[in-house]
């Protein structure tokens, strides 16, 4: 994937999320997975503002050392599984429009993180690495909301909506 596709396919995310989770609640899980389907929502836009965050301070301050996180340590701390899927979709679509700006700016500056455990991570790097994350935990809601399709009696009542 050229970095250019991968910034579209992030670009696409808050849509893709959106008409996956309509006509569901947004609080729907899977017994395999420890977050809601709006908390993987809540997962990709920290993870992208966090990506974001790491570019714009290579490239604006050149503090191109960056430690690793722990993202359920993350969704811990903002408890992902009470935020309101609206608002998670909200907030995806404005860290959406962040992280384009920045990635773009950073693939042309030719910005290269130095990643803890990583190592050295290119600008593309990120790019294609966010879109695989966002593309992989869209599947992840899709499979949630599978299971939910299967177990839940609200999926019983509106099966029109499902496969």
């Amino acid at each position: 994937m050229t970095p250019l596709a991968a910034v579209e396919l992030v670009r696409g995310l808050p849509g893709r999320f959106g008409g996956v989770l309509a006509g569901w609640s947004g609080f729907e899980r899977h017994p395999e997975l420890g977050w809601t389907s709006a908390g993987y929502v809540c997962h990709v836009t920290d993870n992208l503002r966090n990506w974001a965050e790491r570019l714009a301070g290579a490239r604006l301050a050149g503090v191109v050392e960056v430690p690793g996180y722990d993202p359920d340590l993350v969704a811990q701390g903002r408890r992902y599984n009470e935020i309101a899927p609206a608002a998670a979709l909200w907030s995806l679509g404005h860290a959406v429009e962040v992280w384009v700006a920045e990635v773009t700016a950073a693939l042309a500056a030719g910005v290269v993180l130095r990643h803890a455990t990583r190592g050295a991570q290119r600008a593309e790097d990120v790019a294609r690495n966010n879109a695989h994350d966002g593309h992989h935990h869209v599947w992840d809601v899709e499979r949630i909301l599978r299971h939910a399709g299967r177990t839940g009696t609200w999926a019983a009542e509106n099966s029109t909506n499902r496969e």
